[in-house]
């Protein structure tokens, strides 16, 4: 087939390398190839990349800037305890994408419209994230705005590691995320839309320049919430349809699966959206966990059951997770 891939982030890219041997693929980009960017801090989990990458016939280790082996978490001003660490790390996210479309051809600082491609391709396939440019608006849409400076550092380093300060409520949380010995993302999405001025605190505090600004809604509305998956020749793929794990705002490796998902069944779309929906049947419980603590209305003799769910699927996919799963952990969280 000939396809479209609009959206060459992760989603969009990872798919790419995937399909490129058996179709002609093409993909559209609207930011320029200069200022091409991928949002947010770069963290994943060493071992689920290795074997996704694996499919594509690349070596993630490569691309891997820090190795984390522990997250120091601060609850409030002055409570602070350590979640270790087995595969969280960061990496080099905008290496790894253009090595993945290596022989594709991307066309850079453009958004062509949606009938342009249904003329020219027999799919088109909706990896654009937030914006979900080709698909129908979704009814009940939920999300986090986030910001995010990428910092150089002279002297030392704030952290020696990963290192998160969940807000009250759970309304979203601050992150330090390493990039090597000089360099960190720092930044923040927040409901309450405190993001903004926790990270510029941060920054006062810790000093260091910032090298790039960066800040864009993430979606938390989970696969349930976002039908359709498809529309006539259009398919959502990744965070167009809510691939992203609500606890954590994690959507690198859910949204790379949820395009293995797509290539099992490029020609069975049904098929696809059934598999989709499975796959990520948990995601609506912990959206509801994490939507009952915003609104105020959690409760253990309503909410438990959720939490005990999210705590069982968490430990039993602890290598995916690249961290330590512990209830103890997940309660003092959610106290915050």
């Amino acid at each position: 087939m000939k396809i479209a891939i609009a959206g060459i982030g992760v989603a969009g890219s990872y798919l790419a390398s995937r399909l490129k041997r058996d179709h002609e693929v093409v993909g559209f980009e609207r930011m320029t190839e200069q200022h091409h960017d991928s949002i947010c801090a770069w963290g994943t989990c060493r071992t689920k990349m290795d074997e996704l990458c694996a499919k594509s016939g690349i070596d993630f280790a490569k691309y891997v800037i820090h190795d984390g082996k522990k997250m120091h978490v601060q609850i409030g001003d002055k409570r602070m305890f350590q979640i270790g660490l087995d595969g969280l790390c960061t990496y080099d996210k905008i290496g790894l994408i253009h090595d993945l479309v290596d022989g594709c051809e991307i066309h850079h600082g453009t958004a062509p419209k949606r009938e342009e491609l249904e003329r020219d391709f027999d799919l088109i396939v909706d990896c654009t994230g937030f914006h979900r440019s080709y698909l129908p608006k979704i009814e009940n849409d939920f999300y986090l705005p986030t910001y995010e400076y990428k910092v150089e550092y002279d002297g030392g380093v704030p952290f020696d590691d990963f290192y998160i300060k969940p807000f009250p409520g759970m309304s979203g949380y601050f992150w330090y995320f390493p990039l090597g010995d000089r360099l960190a993302h720092i930044g923040a999405g927040d409901y309450n839309k405190k993001h903004v001025k926790m990270t510029d605190e941060f920054l006062a505090k810790y000093g260091g320049k910032i090298v790039k600004t960066v800040g864009r809604p993430i979606r938390l509305a989970t696969p349930n919430m976002c039908m359709p998956y498809s529309d006539g020749k259009v398919v959502g793929v990744g965070e167009s349809i809510g691939t992203v794990f609500p606890l954590l705002g994690e959507g690198i490796i859910p949204s790379m699966e949820c395009a293995d998902i797509f290539v099992r069944n490029i020609t069975d779309i049904p098929a696809y959206e059934r598999e989709v929906r499975r796959h990520f049947a948990i995601y609506a419980k912990v959206f509801d966990f994490v939507h009952s603590k915003l609104s105020g209305q959690f409760s253990v003799m309503r909410h438990g059951l959720n939490m005990l769910a999210i705590y069982r699927h968490m430990k039993k996919h602890e290598a995916r997770f690249g961290m330590d799963i512990k209830m103890r952990n997940l309660v003092k969280v959610a106290r915050a």
